[in-house]
């Protein structure tokens, strides 16, 4: 992914890779980071965001690994009521220095281990855009609350097992 120089992420924790070594790092978004992040990513509002991580550098390569916590208020998919959500799970980043060799319009193949690697150019990874990020994806896009299922019915929408593939055969009985 390329970002402009004028791109700021709402939450940066940024560490020079010549400084990790067997450290560990505790990053946590302030009051006015998490009104951004909330903003970023369509939550009503982030009341804890916060990462444990052990660092450990291989030349130029940085990896952190540990815990992600956060709690934040989420709008229900169906009745937009909001919904309070836990996350406490672990993490993994991979540093690496930015491609110099990428040619447009390549082909590029990934492995599993690749998909975690966040590239960087200078000296310096930003831990607290990793978190970000992380949290991002810890988000359920499809969130439902317990008056989801009465939100669908007075507005006559069926439920998703209504309306999927294989609801046309559920009238249909064997043998007929």
């Amino acid at each position: 992914m390329t970002e402009s120089t004028d791109y700021t992420p709402e939450f940066s924790r940024r560490i020079d890779i010549r400084q990790v070594e067997g450290k560990n790092a505790h990053v946590e978004a302030n009051e006015a980071e998490r009104a951004t992040l909330a903003k970023r990513f369509g939550l009503v509002r982030i009341d804890s965001l916060t990462a444990d991580l052990e660092l450990t550098r291989l030349d130029r390569k940085v990896e952190a690994r540990g815990t992600l916590k956060g709690a934040f208020i989420q709008s229900c998919a169906v009745s937009a009521e909001d919904l309070s959500v836990a996350v406490d799970e672990p993490v993994f980043f991979r540093f690496v220095p930015e491609a110099q060799d990428h040619v447009p319009d390549e082909e590029v193949e990934l492995t599993a281990d690749d998909l975690d690697e966040i590239e960087y150019t200078g000296t310096h990874i930003d831990l607290g855009e990793a978190v970000a990020q992380s949290l991002a994806l810890a988000i359920d896009p499809f969130l439902t609350g317990p008056n989801a299922d009465a939100a669908r019915k007075s507005a006559g929408i069926g439920t998703p097992e209504d309306n999927g593939a294989f609801a046309a055969l559920k009238g249909l009985k064997l043998g007929e």
